[in-house]
């Protein structure tokens, strides 16, 4: 090549397209830094700090978070349809991260929510700022997600839905639950308590609860890993059966049964509930109402109540929503498609309301919800330390959806937008319930 087509060792036209480049760089992030202060207001204001491609970084310096603009399409790509579905998905397939406390961001959020989006003027010009930006490429996994078909709630959907949950395999979630392999609140006595401290003492608080004593027979309906189960067999000498849809949880509680010396009296079965047969002297089901639909509520207190000797009681502990019609998990949003296909939290007062229908008395009710905001962050630090781990088990998107998923929810219970409720559910017997007076011996 000519001498006069060279400068500094490479060519006018490379000279061009890395000026060209900067140019539309340049362009991006002023456009990018417009659009944010329109949306959010003045940097300095903001919830979490941001960081964009070029190095430029705008919010408080000692924020929590930062959201992390990799591209000069990123934030296009985030807000871009304006929908919860789009967000989440340019995080989990990495258009956008977040370094630091990722409960933090859910605060902007909550004030991107709540901007007037539908607000003609406010639209337009929105788009405007957005469709300035560079488009993105490509590049998200159309196959990822949860497809379900057949009948709502029919059986074999069901099954599809929850083994799409909690089939991702036993090594996933070991590398983050707890020994006992608890995936629901702990009860904390203390906020200093270790997760581990917090399970072992919800699984005695719920037996304590249902007041087992040696020879019980035990229902655990969705019983998970078996921890609760065992916990019961070993400590109160119950009799015990858990039913759950997933068989690696079954494989797993089951060797977790033997382990411990009880597998004589204490077993796992994969089955549905619907299909469960035989009478016990209490129930217990956690965080498997959030399964049920409320079209399925009335059938599943009624099966239980079936399934329940008179005097008997039931503890269901579940997870519920005051953001009725628009909470986490109704149709379209993130976590319908990447974490809970066909789940639905309702009010307390709807859950309530089915198992008082089906002839149930309401004993006892409990908020745990500060509980399940601390046991989620316990979840979140260890799955962000153990992502090496996570990854080479799944992958990157299936972490990704876990930790913005278990962050969104830890947001959602300390705001209060969601709820968890023991509720202590007795079937009358024709007079007094055979129950003490108070709650004094579940604190002994």
């Amino acid at each position: 090549m000519d001498a006069e087509n060279t400068i500094g060792g490479g060519t006018i036209m490379d000279s061009t397209i890395k000026n060209a480049r900067s140019h539309e760089s340049t362009k991006a992030r002023d456009a990018t830094v417009a659009v944010l202060t329109e949306l959010l207001g003045p940097p300095e204001t903001w919830h979490v700090a941001a960081r964009l491609w070029d190095g430029t970084c705008l919010g408080p310096s000692a924020s929590r978070a930062t959201v992390v603009l990799p591209h000069p399409w990123s934030l296009r790509s985030l807000l871009w349809p304006p929908t919860e579905i789009n967000a989440g998905e340019t995080y989990i397939f990495g258009d956008v991260d977040v370094e630091g406390d990722i409960e933090g961001i859910f605060g902007m959020l909550d004030d991107l929510a709540s901007l007037e989006w539908r607000r003609p003027a406010v639209f337009v010009r929105l788009a405007r700022g957005l469709l300035a930006l560079p488009a993105p490429p490509s590049g998200r996994d159309p196959s990822r997600g949860a497809v379900t078909s057949g009948a709502l709630h029919s059986r074999a959907r069901d099954r599809a839905a929850v083994r799409y949950h909690y089939d991702v395999s036993n090594n996933f979630y070991a590398k983050w639950l707890d020994p006992k392999m608890q995936y629901s609140c702990g009860y904390f006595r203390s906020p200093d308590d270790a997760l581990d401290v917090a399970q072992e003492a919800k699984v005695d608080y719920i037996c304590r609860k249902l007041r087992l004593s040696e020879g019980d027979r035990l229902l655990d309906i969705g019983c998970g890993w078996g921890g609760l189960l065992e916990h019961a067999a070993v400590n109160y000498g119950v009799s015990g059966l858990g039913i759950t849809l997933s068989e690696p949880q079954a494989e797993h509680a089951n060797e977790r049964l033997r382990k411990a010396g009880v597998a004589d009296r204490a077993r796992v079965e994969v089955s549905d509930y619907r299909d469960a047969t035989g009478t016990f002297d209490k129930i217990v089901s956690v965080g498997m109402v959030e399964h049920v639909g409320e079209k399925m509520l009335r059938p599943y207190f009624a099966q239980a109540f079936r399934l329940l000797e008179p005097g008997g009681v039931f503890l269901n502990h579940g997870i519920t929503t005051t953001w009725e019609g628009r909470g986490p998990l109704r149709r379209g949003s993130f976590l319908g498609r990447y974490v809970f296909p066909d789940g639905e939290l309702q009010p307390v007062s709807i859950v309530l309301g089915a198992a008082e229908a089906e002839g149930f008395e309401v004993r006892d009710v409990e908020s745990l919800r500060e509980h399940y905001a601390r046991t989620l962050r316990h979840w979140v630090s260890n799955i962000e330390a153990a992502h090496d781990a996570v990854v080479a088990e799944t992958d990157e998107v299936t972490y990704r959806i876990w930790r913005l998923y278990m962050a969104g929810s830890a947001h959602g219970f300390h705001a209060g937008g969601l709820n968890v409720f023991q509720s202590l559910l007795h079937r009358p017997c024709g007079g007094p319930a055979p129950l003490p007076p108070t709650r004094e011996d579940w604190y002994a």
